[in-house]
């Protein structure tokens, strides 16, 4: 990791026992993805009389590059009702764990794509200069934005207007958009 692992402890008496515990689910998070730039995590115990919930909260912040940020946390309102520290601790790590190896998968093209997910169409508007193109559906004949980014494998350059692909349309800031990207016939 670049930036050394910053603990926080706000109300929370800070033992060896915790700090141990965080270490070693840090380790495990720094073997799934050794090329983290930074690692933050709170641990406060924001209520003092708890009705529900649990009276803990753990946040962890992880950047990973170019510019990917995680967070994972377990607040008073989530989760079973008033689990002991290390319960919530193990819980925020096995969450950013998830959302770790599904950034991982994504950064090196690995995402399982399942059949039911996958649409076709036919690349039919390209603008290679800017890096992005639009797929005709084959079924609804709606018209799908994708990046160059989005294409596995760096194949973008080998893409024409005509290209057969399958995709999954998922829904972005702009509308519906094509990600993981696969080129059927290469012309």
């Amino acid at each position: 990791m670049q930036v050394p692992v910053e603990i926080s402890f706000k109300d929370v008496t800070k033992t060896p026992d915790l700090e141990a515990l965080i270490d070693r689910k840090v380790a495990k998070l720094e073997k799934l993805c050794d090329y983290m730039i930074s690692c933050r995590i709170m641990v406060e115990k924001p209520q003092t009389y708890p009705d529900t919930g649990n009276p803990h909260r753990v946040r962890i912040d992880i950047k990973v590059p170019p510019s990917h940020e995680i967070v994972a946390r377990q607040s008073a309102s989530e989760g079973d009702m008033h689990d002991p520290l290390d319960v919530v601790i193990s819980k925020t790590f096995k969450a950013a764990e998830r959302q770790l190896k599904e950034l991982k998968e994504r950064q090196h093209g690995q995402v399982k794509i399942h059949p039911h997910q996958q649409v076709m169409g036919i690349v039919h508007q390209l603008h290679p200069d800017q890096g992005y193109g639009f797929i005709k559906t084959v079924d609804t004949q709606d018209d799908i934005y994708f990046h160059r980014n989005s294409v596995l494998h760096e194949k973008f350059d080998r893409m024409q207007i005509g290209t057969g692909v399958r995709f999954v349309a998922e829904q972005g800031k702009k509308g519906l958009q094509a990600s993981t990207v696969e080129i059927l016939d290469l012309r």
